[in-house]
């Protein structure tokens, strides 16, 4: 068995952290001004739509989803698009169906909109789901086009509802690294990695073993990556230049490895799925 087998099947049977320290965070700053307006501005544009697309990441299909949406699940035809399905861990697939069912949420496509997988099931499904409702249904129908797209930018709830949250949805891009903090961020995923024992990281980046201390696996990383810095330390004999790592580089390289794919599919929700449903509106 080599070393990097032998560090990893140690790694699977070690004691991980059993949770993430998620006091004193402000998650009220993680959500930006601008998104306020973009949410009145879907609010009224609902009005002109017969069927609503809600786009979503495979990753978190459960948390961070738009409250607006399941209020509206009632009133008009709705389908959640599940995207970047090839960065997610699918295995409990039918479970995450059946979770979303359990919301009222019967119309649920997973897509990959790079490689262009699922993405012709969207307009035919549309079409039906508009078709068969009766208070938006038309008695014309305009061929050319078949239909119009209004697209809208991304918002997210205007509360988020856990830090946990909020940091699952930064780890997918959807909050601002800077307003949460590339090394936090960096410590969550390695704690979520570890956690659910895909310790993809370990060979990607050439380590020892896998670690649950995030300084010491950043440290690893800048000195492979060569991201270091001289910085000037004041001593009793006078000022002394010592090679640093750079902490934020290598965060900032984690994160962009892991959102790449680069480490392996992944179920943020897992935890989510744990849990009953929440009523059907």
């Amino acid at each position: 068995m080599g070393l990097a087998s032998r560090a990893l099947c140690g790694a699977a049977g070690a004691a991980w952290r059993e949770s993430f320290p998620l006091g004193g965070r402000d998650v009220a700053r993680w959500f930006p001004g601008h998104m306020a307006k973009g949410l009145k501005k879907m609010q009224s544009s609902l009005k002109l739509v017969d069927c609503i697309i809600e786009v979503h990441d495979a990753r978190i299909p459960l948390s961070g989803r738009n409250p607006l949406f399941q209020e509206t699940l009632g009133l008009k035809p709705h389908m959640l698009v599940l995207n970047k399905m090839d960065l997610a861990d699918l295995k409990e697939q039918q479970k995450i169906i059946r979770h979303l069912e359990g919301e009222g949420l019967k119309n649920v496509v997973f897509t990959n909109c790079v490689r262009d997988e699922n993405i012709k099931q969207i307009i035919p499904m549309v079409r039906g789901l508009v078709e068969s409702s009766y208070r938006y249904h038309r008695g014309e129908v305009c061929e050319r086009p078949l239909m119009f797209l209004l697209d809208t930018p991304g918002v997210l709830a205007p509360r988020i509802e856990s830090v946990e949250m909020g940091l699952k949805l930064a780890l997918c891009g959807t909050v601002l690294d800077h307003l949460v903090g590339v090394e936090t961020l960096a410590d969550y995923l390695l704690y979520t990695l570890n956690r659910h024992q895909l310790f993809g990281y370990v060979q990607h980046y050439g380590l020892d073993g896998a670690c649950d201390d995030i300084a010491s696996v950043l440290k690893r990383v800048a000195v492979r990556l060569g991201k270091t810095q001289k910085v000037k330390v004041l001593t009793g004999t006078g000022d002394v230049n010592v090679i640093q790592p750079n902490y934020s580089a290598a965060a900032q390289d984690f994160l962009r490895t892991f959102r790449s794919g680069l480490l392996g599919p992944v179920m943020l929700d897992r935890d989510v799925l744990q849990r009953p449903p929440l009523a059907d509106p």
